[in-house]
């Protein structure tokens, strides 16, 4: 058994991490923490042990991100270019017309993506906007792709809309610990973060949420950021997360990058404290090499953007991708697949 070789100090917490197939939603920072703390070895192969459990190991599902309305964001995210209020040289622009996001979607489907996401960057939509985002989800929708949107806070006539439309997945990050968020952020508060997520929720839409690692944060920060997502209601079906790319210009542009150790363990927590979601291995993978991705499959990342941007930041493309899927002997999960074997 596992336990068997836990260290004295970590097993009485790590072990309470209960069966496989268990779905909980009561986690403790202490023991998120036993699990990290883990030697690196055993983390690895109870997250695997997790992951085998719920899906196919050799399975990654791709999504493509597009910004479909990019800057003059009035938020003041610190991590963010497209804030306003930071000289980072982007120009703002406006939304997208339909037919370009469609033309990208067609182009996404053809690479290998089963879901399409599209983002604004908007503190929450207009409702002028409204119509075109609605045929934006509509026109994906009927491609036969999954869809998620990210456009910032929502009221509930909004999400209503959205769902309406076809909408499969809102994206909302809390980005990072509820302590630590006003350090990030202070044009909304954390609270506001999980009142949308409450709304899209309750609408019957899929959640993707997850943070962002290596914005000066403490492990304890990392930790309870993912407590939080573990112990809503429902764990959201994605969770993204993402390394910090600093972006030249923000509050953030010269902090040190997290260890890859660090960032794998913690891909290997959501995956225990989360079984059955979708972990995406997000921004920050043009920045790691092939091996850093493998450890980070194999604590059970089973989720990555493809495509060469990311909103505003560089993502390897779709020919690294496809080397290192050879490499490692993985492959795309097919349209309509969810993956889960749960």
């Amino acid at each position: 058994m596992l336990d068997n070789h836990l260290s004295d100090d970590n097993a009485e917490h790590a072990g309470n991490a209960g069966s496989a197939n268990e779905n909980r939603h009561n986690w403790t920072r202490a023991e998120a923490r036993a699990i990290y703390d883990l030697p690196f070895n055993d983390l690895l192969f109870r997250a695997q042990i997790v992951h085998r459990e719920h899906f196919d190991p050799n399975v990654v599902q791709k999504s493509q991100l597009l910004s479909i309305k990019t800057g003059g964001c009035a938020e003041d995210c610190s991590y963010c270019s497209q804030s306003a209020r930071y000289k980072t040289g982007l120009k703002a622009s406006k939304l997208m017309a339909v037919e370009e996001v469609m033309k990208g979607a067609r182009a996404a489907k053809e690479k290998g993506a089963t879901r399409y996401c599209m983002g604004a960057a908007w503190r929450s939509p207009k409702q002028r906007d409204m119509d075109v985002v609605l045929a934006m989800v509509s026109g994906v929708k009927s491609l036969g792709l999954e869809t998620c949107m990210t456009l910032g806070m929502l009221s509930d006539e909004e999400v209503g809309q959205l769902r309406d439309a076809g909408l499969d997945y809102y994206n909302h990050n809390i980005d990072t610990s509820e302590r630590y968020y006003p350090e990030v952020i202070t044009t909304r508060t954390f609270a506001d973060r999980l009142e949308t997520l409450e709304r899209v929720r309750n609408s019957g839409m899929k959640v993707c949420s997850g943070g962002i690692l290596g914005m000066g944060e403490t492990e304890d920060d990392r930790l309870d950021m993912l407590v939080t997502l573990a112990n809503l209601d429902e764990h959201p079906e994605s969770v993204p997360i993402n390394m910090l790319m600093p972006m030249d210009g923000t509050p953030m542009e010269g902090i040190d990058k997290i260890d890859g150790i660090a960032f794998v363990r913690a891909i290997a927590v959501a995956r225990i404290m989360m079984p059955k979601s979708h972990v995406r291995l997000s921004a920050g993978r043009s920045e790691m090499s092939d091996e850093l991705q493998a450890l980070c499959f194999f604590a059970g990342a089973n989720s990555i953007f493809c495509g060469e941007q990311l909103l505003t930041a560089d993502n390897p493309g779709e020919d690294a991708d496809d080397a290192l899927f050879a490499k490692l002997g993985l492959k795309g999960e097919a349209v309509g697949e969810s993956g889960n074997t749960a």
